[in-house]
């Protein structure tokens, strides 16, 4: 565990001292011929983040599993009943853990400490995904799916909310989103603060949301509601689910099915997969995944250019042609 805080504390001031050389968002994503790889059946339901010691973390079967560096599947965090996780700028893991319905940080010597449980004395639904800004503020989604006889957040006329929040670095909760969306997923923050997509995704009810957004961000972290933008629409198939961003500022988004859901979700073809979407919102690649759901990814490997899929609790993995742009670590310079 020493050896992960001064590797961690070392990355940390890597953070602060590396300066990317711009790329251009019309290189291409994928070189011809390329394809998704499977790695693993097993193991790989939710928010998959990249480690450069530890590998790959990601949420299944309940537990916070790890494929090493040698690809070698263990479990990592046991019970740890989880979904979204992001390594913040010191490389702790945050996470969403939506069965205990809070957000939950793993410091750097292994302790537990919890972020978010309440808010105005009411239990979350079940924090889904999570991301940061610049400025260490985490912000998370809390939707509900199936059963909602126990959802408890509601407005002040007494309608039920699943929001988007924000945590801020002295522990102070804030909604940002109550009722722009219908049932928020994944998010992510471009590296400037100036945006927050977020990922609309109302999979069981027919008509319901299958949508992507963008936000304008305010410097104090609240949403302009003037700005919303409509980015993507899925119309009737699986919505979207986790997003990323690569360093051209293009858009990576797990959606889509290869089987219908009926009557909520339709699959006339096989959409299940990865699309990359300019920041406009313009189809630039899809990448198809032969699973039923794909439902996250996230940028590793030594240069960040191997996109990691997860899909139906099954694991895949992607070159791509330019990195990604997580929060933590940054990509080395050339």
């Amino acid at each position: 565990m020493r050896r992960l805080l001064t590797f961690g504390l070392l990355w940390g001031v890597m953070v602060l001292a590396i300066v990317e050389r711009p790329v251009c968002g019309d290189e291409p994503v994928l070189l011809p011929g390329v394809r998704p790889e499977l790695l693993s059946e097993t193991g790989a339901g939710e928010g998959p983040a990249w480690h450069p010691e530890l590998g790959l973390l990601m949420s299944g079967d309940g537990h916070i599993m790890r494929r090493d560096r040698n690809g070698v599947m263990s479990v990592h965090q046991r019970d740890a009943g989880s979904n979204g996780l992001i390594f913040d700028r010191r490389g702790r893991l945050v996470v969403c853990q939506s069965q205990q319905r809070r957000v939950v940080r793993y410091e750097l010597d292994g302790q537990l400490t919890v972020l978010a449980e309440r808010f105005e004395g009411q239990r979350f639904n079940n924090t889904n995904d999570v991301a940061l800004d610049s400025r260490g503020r985490i912000y998370f989604s809390d939707p509900r799916y199936g059963d909602r006889a126990d959802m408890e957040i509601r407005d002040r006329a007494g309608k039920l909310v699943e929001g988007v929040y924000r945590i801020d670095p002295d522990g102070r909760i804030s909604r940002i989103i109550t009722h722009e969306l219908e049932r928020p997923n994944g998010l992510v923050v471009t590296p400037d603060d100036q945006w927050l997509f977020v990922a609309d995704n109302n999979n069981n009810q027919v008509g319901g949301a299958r949508k992507l957004w963008r936000f304008g961000l305010r410097p104090d972290g609240m949403i302009d509601p003037a700005s919303q933008t409509l980015i993507y629409d899925w119309k009737t198939t699986r919505g979207p689910d986790g997003v990323k961003l690569d360093a051209a500022g293009r858009l990576f988004v797990a959606a889509g099915l290869n089987r219908p859901n009926l009557p909520y979700e339709t699959a006339d073809s096989p959409t299940a997969g990865i699309y990359v979407l300019s920041p406009a919102g313009k189809l630039l690649e899809f990448v198809p995944i032969p699973r039923d759901e794909t439902t996250n990814c996230a940028f590793g490997g030594d240069d960040l250019r191997t996109l990691f899929i997860t899909a139906g609790g099954s694991l895949w993995s992607l070159r791509v042609q330019v990195p990604g742009r997580p929060v933590w670590p940054v990509r080395p310079l050339p």
